[in-house]
């Protein structure tokens, strides 16, 4: 059995966590929504207060982009609490790879899917429903409660293991 690995693959790897991400670069590529992961994209799993620097970048990414959360996490009331924090919209409970609840999410906007992109920290989840959809992907680091990047952070490396085995990444 072939595997289709270029699911698998970001369009955009970008090596730092979304503080780092240049909004002219999303710009560039003509995108008007941004769907964020939370559980590591924003703040780690369990969290429910967005460190002020996350908080910075996703204020100035509103001047420019439609944003709303998309997180797996099954707690309405965390993922609430974050979107309030944030006052953007969300949807909790995604069951990420599957595109059901993205693509419902995404309706109301009434983007086309190269208009879109989402930003997570996971190949498996986050990257993989992207690119089923055809929106654009974009890979991050996760980061910590003090807004830093977790370098060896213990399921990225463990996707990256394993997508490398299947031929995603060389």
């Amino acid at each position: 059995m072939l595997i289709n690995t270029e699911v698998l693959k970001a369009k955009w790897n970008t090596g730092k966590d979304i503080r780092k991400i240049s909004y002219n670069e999303i710009k560039d590529k003509g995108i008007k929504l941004l769907l964020l992961d939370v559980d590591g994209t924003l703040l780690p799993r369990n969290e429910i207060k967005v460190h002020h620097s996350v908080y910075q970048w996703i204020q100035e990414a509103k001047r420019n982009f439609k944003i709303h959360l998309i997180s797996n996490n099954p707690s309405k009331r965390r993922i609430q609490s974050i979107a309030k924090q944030l006052n953007v919209t969300f949807t909790y409970k995604a069951i990420k790879p599957r595109k059901k609840a993205i693509v419902k999410s995404i309706q109301p906007f009434n983007f086309y899917n190269k208009e879109i992109a989402i930003i997570g920290d996971r190949i498996f989840t986050d990257i993989l429903v992207g690119n089923r959809l055809g929106i654009y992907t974009i890979l991050v680091k996760p980061i910590d409660s003090n807004g830093n990047v977790i370098q060896d952070n213990k399921m990225q490396i463990i996707e990256n293991k394993v997508a490398s085995i299947i031929g995603a990444y060389k």
